[in-house]
């Protein structure tokens, strides 16, 4: 089974929650004895987990960057559905789907797929030849959320969206130029919000398989939002309209 590398405080702590017997080592920084430090070795602890006491030196090798806080973890990756079809069959509630267009920067994925975790999305959609894939980097800034969000990355965005308006998806695409408004837009139906890169934004041939395009209102000087923002705006927007109880 293939193996990855997850560290800072949020990201490991939340493999220890959702799946101890997959974390193979656990590195942590022996200067460190803080409260949040033995907080964590406390829960560490509680899952049954041994550590690994070593210095900052073999972090930083290890994680190739010092912003590690000390924590870092060799995984087995989780694997979650096996499809996009296997998952969208699984469930019992409206599709929320976020897809993801030209999002090449791994903080801005870890930033969006903490959004979609918070949100309640089911999965979240990007195109191999066009996007980040899940690293540390990722890992850390979702805070977790990259161990439980379904990441789909797939051969052909265009024509995925056309399965999912096969499917009776409502694919709805962001641009500054749309003439509707996110909020004059019905998400309580099955719903895939597309967001493209800031600046560029989504290609043509994303944006012309969308169903419906809508603009974020901005009321000051600044032309747009941060992808990673705008995410949270819709994806919040859509989460409001269907109420926010959790499943």
């Amino acid at each position: 089974m293939s193996s990855q590398l997850l560290f800072g405080f949020h990201a490991v702590t939340v493999r220890l929650k959702v799946a101890p017997k997959s974390v193979r080592e656990l590195f942590v920084d022996a200067s460190r004895r803080d409260q949040r430090m033995r907080q964590f070795l406390a829960k560490a602890e509680e899952a049954g987990v041994p550590v690994i006491e070593v210095d900052d030196a073999r972090l930083q090798k290890l994680c190739g960057t010092h912003r590690h806080q000390g924590v870092a973890a060799k995984v087995e990756v989780i694997q979650h559905s096996n499809s996009l079809d296997d998952l969208l069959d699984g469930l019992s509630e409206p599709p929320l789907i976020l897809v993801l267009d030209g999002i090449t920067d791994p903080h801005n994925l870890g930033a969006c797929l903490r959004v979609a975790d918070g949100a309640g999305v089911h999965a979240v959609i990007a195109p191999k030849d066009h996007a980040v894939g899940i690293n540390a980097t990722v890992a850390k800034v979702a805070s977790g959320a990259a161990e439980v969000v379904p990441y789909f990355m797939v051969t052909n965005l265009a024509r995925t969206l056309g399965e999912l308006k096969e499917r009776d998806i409502w694919v709805v695409g962001t641009s500054d130029d749309a003439e509707q408004n996110l909020y004059a837009v019905d998400m309580k139906v099955p719903t895939a919000v597309v967001l493209g890169a800031e600046g560029a934004g989504m290609r043509q041939l994303t944006r012309k398989h969308c169903d419906q395009l809508v603009n974020i209102p901005m009321m000051g000087g600044v032309e747009s939002l941060n992808v990673s923002v705008a995410s949270a705006v819709c994806l919040y927007e859509a989460r409001r309209q269907r109420g926010f109880i959790k499943g």
